[in-house]
């Protein structure tokens, strides 16, 4: 089973065999547990699986005290099938669990005229480790239409993934509908080209890109995940990576000279002001934003944000003196904790990267950290909770292997077995500050992957993986989750997700006509050196 289960026991006797005659039941707060298990199993089963009162032959769900959030107790025998939940959570993965059990043609969405559906003897008694196990989808440099994001809400809630992360804006698009500045998707979802390949070669494919989420359309993935245990977080990036938002309006930026959406990858110079009139602009955006996605966390980005226009500018210069700032570290910090205040005000909780360590915390603030583990440690120390994203470790846009038929190969490698071996409270964190680690957030990135095939190619099985080391005790046995792995496949295959096998890609997996930039470990080691100095010697 993946992810790994706390307890899990082979029971004697006969196994439990689905019939016309099995129904399901469940008190109300876990009808929608039960009622996702009976939508999914009819139409492979042809069974029809009716609610029905608990007794012979039900699959049977009920709330149970002793267990905590996201907790579940699942007990096989021949006649019945006994869940035990601590809330809805807990039941919706324990259905998870039941869907694993059978074989693989349970994943299809369509008979394929298996019969003889039997779920195993088993006790299985199931915990996570970590309450945020988080996935980071970049639809701002290739956009993933709405249908194919919901299909990864499907892929991540299999897998007992309960955080979707979704960075929806950037200097090369804009991917949200606002009501009110209509040249955000009109001018800023739209570039005229995108590198093909690494942006050294200075190679373009000379095609159009474009597309973006209406509010509407943001409503249907929220409540879809919602009805999935997951929680989609919000990206809106400022004041760096915003040129997007410049080009559509150019009095956002410091130079109001017409821009266009950036084209290239990387970071680009192009940074807002930090005038008032920008800060009510974001201001309106972040209400619109709220009033989509429901849940705790907005993430404002805050990372990679130069400071070269800002040193040059009149304007920031002004208000670097007006507030009495040292410099314009400080001035990020202040613009940020601007935009903290206007959402922990509507009971909202600010999420960014730790560069916003670098100029002074806002109050409240919790630090997504990516460069290594010296802003998690940093952060948690001052007592602020931490999401874990190194990304030589959990970046999977990263290649998985040395050689060349991997597809568009950046950075290190970082392997199946490199992402099972993750731990997500970074060494050197004492014991009385681990606990400010809410989990971890693996991050899909997408200058490389332009498709959802290529996206799949990346993301399956390391997913797995991490998957494996956020819900499961520690310790895992990398040989193990590999035996199981693959049992699993055959179920991602059912599914139609296109994973990396073993034996390295297919040759339509490969990219024989785009270069990458492959870098070696020892490389990105110093780069997270040099990016977090600061840092380390303030500790």
């Amino acid at each position: 089973m993946l992810p790994r289960p706390a307890g899990f026991s082979q029971e004697p006797g006969e196994p439990f065999v689905l019939s016309a005659d099995t129904v399901i039941a469940a008190p109300a707060p876990l009808l929608r547990a039960a009622g996702w298990l009976r939508e999914v199993l009819r139409p492979v089963t042809g069974l029809p699986l009716p609610p029905g009162p608990p007794g012979d032959h039900a699959i049977e769900f009920t709330l149970a005290a002793d267990l905590g959030p996201e907790s579940y107790r699942l007990a096989v025998r021949t006649a019945t099938v006994l869940v035990e939940a601590g809330d809805a959570a807990g039941a919706f993965y324990a259905a998870q669990t039941l869907r694993q059990l059978l074989p693989p043609a349970a994943f299809r969405r369509g008979s394929i005229g298996e019969t003889g559906w039997t779920l195993p003897p088993v006790t299985i008694e199931d915990r996570p480790r970590y309450g945020w196990r988080g996935v980071l989808i970049d639809v701002a440099r290739h956009f993933l239409p709405k249908n194919d994001l919901l299909r990864y809400v499907d892929l991540l809630a299999a897998h007992k993934l309960n955080v979707l992360h979704l960075h929806l804006t950037d200097d090369q698009g804009w991917r949200v509908e606002i009501k009110g500045l209509p040249r955000l998707t009109e001018v800023g979802a739209w570039r005229r080209e995108s590198p093909l390949g690494a942006r050294q070669h200075g190679v373009f494919d000379g095609r159009p890109h474009g597309g973006y989420y209406t509010q509407d359309d943001l409503r249907e993935i929220v409540a879809y995940a919602a009805d999935r245990f997951v929680t989609v977080v919000p990206e809106i990036e400022l004041p760096g990576h915003a040129q997007a938002a410049i080009a559509a309006y150019p009095e956002l930026g410091n130079t109001r000279r017409p821009l266009e959406v950036a084209t290239r990858w990387g970071v680009s110079c192009n940074v807002v002001n930090a005038e008032d009139s920008t800060l009510d602009f974001y201001r309106t955006v972040f209400d619109q934003v709220m009033e989509i996605f429901p849940g705790r966390y907005v993430c404002v980005g805050g990372d990679e944000c130069p400071k070269e226009q800002w040193k040059r500018s009149p304007s920031a210069q002004r208000r670097i003196r007006e507030l009495g700032l040292r410099d314009e570290d400080e001035l990020h910090a202040w613009f940020v904790r601007q935009i903290g205040e206007h959402l922990a005000a509507r009971g909202r909780k600010l999420l960014a990267w730790d560069e916003i360590l670098e100029g002074g915390l806002p109050p409240g603030a919790t630090v997504a950290a990516w460069r290594g583990g010296a802003g998690a440690i940093t952060a948690a120390r001052a007592g602020h909770d931490v999401v874990t994203s190194p990304f030589d470790r959990l970046y999977l846009d990263f290649r998985q292997a040395e050689g060349g038929d991997e597809p568009v190969p950046i950075g290190s490698v970082t392997t199946l077995r490199d992402v099972h071996a993750f731990e997500p409270v970074p060494a050197g964190l004492e014991e009385e500050h681990a606990g400010r680690v809410l989990g971890s957030q693996a991050a899909l990135w997408t200058e490389h992957i332009d498709s959802p095939r290529a996206l799949d190619y990346m993301a399956f099985p390391r997913l797995p993986a991490f998957a494996e080391v956020m819900w499961s005790p520690p310790g895992g046995d990398f040989d193990d989750f590999r035996t199981r792995l693959g049992h699993h496949e055959p179920r991602l295959a059912a599914l139609g997700v296109e994973y990396r096998k073993d034996t390295g890609p297919e040759p339509w997996q490969t990219r024989p006509d785009v270069r990458g930039w492959p870098k070696e470990r020892a490389t990105v080691d110093a780069q997270i050196d040099a990016w977090t100095s600061t840092l380390v010697a303030e500790r």
